[in-house]
This record gives structure tokens, sequence and C-alpha cells, in this order.
């Protein structure tokens, strides 16, 4: 048996060195969202923009928001699988 092991190579854009396997994890499919806003009114259209990218992922989201409280409204959006919500994730740092 030969003892072998793995080096990852730094990624010279940002010196990140992971495999793919460390980023999507099985069963990892709910994204968190705190949207902060001054009312509720201001959350719920923050929300709207949210839920429109989570449709253009996948159109089979859930999602689940918590009552707004404190300037803050906490949202769980459930999508079929981890590589799904990796995206959603990545997108919304856009919005």
């Amino acid at each position: 048996m030969s003892d072998q092991t793995t080096q990852y190579e730094a990624c010279e854009a940002c010196g990140v060195s992971a495999e793919m396997g460390f980023v999507i994890k099985e069963g990892d499919d709910v994204a968190s969202v705190t949207i902060t806003a001054p009312d509720q009114t201001a959350a719920q259209g923050e929300l709207e923009k949210y839920l429109e990218l989570a449709k253009e992922v996948n159109a089979a989201f859930t999602y689940q928001a918590a009552d707004f409280a404190e300037g803050k409204l906490e949202v769980l959006v459930k999508f079929e699988c981890s590589a799904e919500k990796l995206i959603f994730e990545l997108r919304s740092r856009s919005i």
C-alpha cells in the first residue's frame, strides 16, 4: 500500500484551496437570508427580489419567513439539491 496524501493547489485569484465536495455538501439545501429594512413593507419588497431569484434557480423551491422584528426579516429558502442552494447564494450577492 502506498501512502498518498492529497495536496490542493491554491487558487491564484483568491488564495483558497478546496475540493468542490467541501463546498457542496449533500443535504445542505436550505439557504438562510436575512433582510434588513426600516419596515415590513420594505422588507416584503426585498423578499420579492430573493423569491424571484429562487424561481430562476428552480421554480420548485419552498420558503419560510419569520415575523418581521427589530428591522429584520429572517427567511429560509429550501431547494431540491445543494447545488441549487449554492447557485442561489452566489447569485443573491448582487441583490
